[in-house]
């Protein structure tokens, strides 16, 4: 693995092609409003008959300011006592789907994200894991994974210790760009010393991991001054790093709206951005995990992916894919065996259903055979750019070939390409091909086609 990437250039602009990130396959676009919350309750069920660990996710909505690059759900207001209307409704949708899982039930993995978590008041959040404590079998030897996103400008050290309290042991630090006038251009203002003042607290009081997210592609960002942004989170040796590229998208996003589009960078100025990101990272000893993803080799991400047990979900890269995920608030997915389905997206829909005594769920998908096949094949891919087509024929009692013969040809012309490796036992992503593994993936998307494609972000 410490060949990780290989950049070729060539390769980069004929592959980068806009598609999901697949953390689902079905991805989230082809769920439908057929599936409701009786659906979630019989998945449920199955969940406890089987003792599954559990994962899960709570989505808090609310931020002080707008970020003008977010494609988040989320609601931006000054007003703190929105906050205790949602908190009200997210207990009350806690208490009634916890009564159908068993106390038996380990809660493995636990996230907060948003939206700003830290929007909530100590009391609040006091408040919410009290609740989450008492219907759900939470871990309290410090052994499970329980992480919340921190904005910077809305944390300091007794909020840091209050978390540590409350039994979160990793935190996630939004940061994007250290250059004041990309900040400026993108609403956020946010000093190397917030940033350096959390991970500082953050280390002190024994958080076993810290993730910082950066983008790649903002407005009046140049190499030299990414690199620099760059450098300085290397400084502060964050367990891992999360560098995504910026879509604009602002038909889509209103936010983005706000973004002056000759503010950009240019492609070949993003693609030195991320070269150079590539080159620094690897040379301050981070693995390339996948999919914008960087971890040290001792982080557990890195670990599993060299023993070959890394997976990918709603949450992103995980040690926890076997786990069911339950997620938790407005706009929250969930994933419960084969079942995935999501809650309302509009915050007044989601309280009101609450407060009627109805499960929010809107939308979602049941996975049927051919989904769990091409599930299986985008996993491996995605999370270990290798495939054992044994592995599949046997798990699914299918011959690799027949089965996937339409994409004999987009597979061989890959392999001639130097993306893949290709033979009659499997695939192996290349170390030039590892950045365009979503391209391999993609071949795999029985429901991709260029109509919604646009509706992804490129890969690159």
């Amino acid at each position: 693995m410490l060949d990780a990437i290989r950049w070729d250039s060539d390769l980069i602009r004929r592959y980068d092609l806009a598609g999901p990130r697949y953390t689902s396959y079905p991805t989230a676009v082809q769920f439908n409003t057929q599936v409701g919350a009786f659906d979630l309750l019989h998945a449920l069920r199955e969940s406890r008959k089987a003792s599954r660990p559990l994962s899960l996710y709570a989505h808090i909505p609310f931020c002080a300011n707008i970020c003008y690059y977010c494609a988040c759900n989320k609601v931006v207001t000054k007003d703190r006592s929105r906050a205790q209307a949602y908190l009200q409704r997210l207990e009350h949708e806690i208490k009634m789907l916890a009564c159908h899982l068993a106390p038996d039930q380990v809660v493995e993995q636990l996230h907060l994200g948003g939206g700003t978590p830290t929007f909530l008041n100590h009391g609040e959040l006091r408040q919410l894991m009290a609740q989450l404590r008492t219907h759900f079998n939470l871990l309290d030897d410090d052994s499970g994974d329980y992480g919340i996103e921190i904005d910077p400008r809305e944390a300091d050290w007794s909020s840091m210790g209050l978390l540590r309290e409350l039994g979160f042991n990793r935190v996630s630090l939004g940061v994007q760009d250290l250059d004041p006038a990309v900040q400026r251009a993108v609403n956020r203002l946010q000093s190397l010393e917030q940033t350096r003042a959390i991970v500082e607290a953050a280390r002190t009081l024994q958080f076993r991991s810290v993730n910082i997210d950066l983008i790649y592609g903002l407005p009046l960002q140049t190499p030299e001054g990414f690199a620099r942004t760059v450098e300085e989170i290397i400084a502060l040796q964050p367990d891992r790093l999360s560098v995504f590229n910026y879509a604009h998208l602002p038909e889509r996003f209103m936010p983005q709206r706000r973004i002056d589009t000759q503010a950009l960078p240019r492609p070949e100025q993003k693609l030195q951005m991320l070269e150079r990101t590539i080159e620094q990272l690897t040379g301050a000893g981070y693995r390339y995990i996948g999919m914008d993803h960087f971890a040290l080799p001792d982080d557990e991400l890195a670990i599993a992916q060299e023993e070959g047990t890394l997976q990918r979900n709603f949450q992103g890269y995980t040690t926890h894919g076997h786990c069911d995920l339950l997620g938790l608030g407005v706009s929250a997915i969930s994933q419960i065996g084969d079942l995935y389905c999501q809650n309302s997206s509009d915050l007044n829909d989601y309280q009101s259903l609450l407060g009627s005594d109805q499960l929010a769920t809107k939308r979602g998908l049941l996975c049927n055979d051919d989904d769990r096949i091409r599930r299986a094949v985008i996993q491996q891919l995605i999370c270990h750019f290798e495939l054992d087509f044994t592995r599949i024929e046997q798990a699914f009692g299918i011959d690799f070939a027949h089965y996937f013969r339409d994409l004999q040809a987009p597979l061989h012309a890959m392999a001639s390409d130097g993306l893949i490796a290709l033979d009659a036992h499997g695939i192996r992503v290349l170390p030039a091909g590892r950045l365009l593994v979503r391209g391999v993936c993609m071949l795999f998307d029985a429901y991709l086609n260029p109509q919604n494609s646009q509706r992804f972000s490129r890969v690159i």
